[in-house]
């Protein structure tokens, strides 16, 4: 339980930080062709920041949770 309710807060940040890439161009407050605001230049550097550490949490945690199964599949073979 405890692991699905890890996985699925990663994966609300992966969401969340990739809405604040995309939201200064889908909102609007980015005029096209201008030079970036300051909000759209933080919204780009901690919304990206948030993606991607929260999607090299869950490659981690999926590499270790397979590494267990493979532990797992080894010693009942064995």
């Amino acid at each position: 339980m405890k692991a699905k309710l890890g996985v699925s807060a990663l994966v609300l940040l992966f969401l969340g930080g990739l809405w604040l890439v995309a939201a200064p161009f889908a909102v609007g407050y980015q005029p096209r062709g201008a030079a970036y605001a300051d909000a759209t230049v933080n919204d780009l550097w901690v919304g990206g920041s948030i993606a991607v550490l929260s999607f090299a949490s869950l490659v981690t945690y999926a590499a270790d949770a397979l590494r267990e199964l493979a532990r797992r599949g080894k010693h009942a073979d064995g």
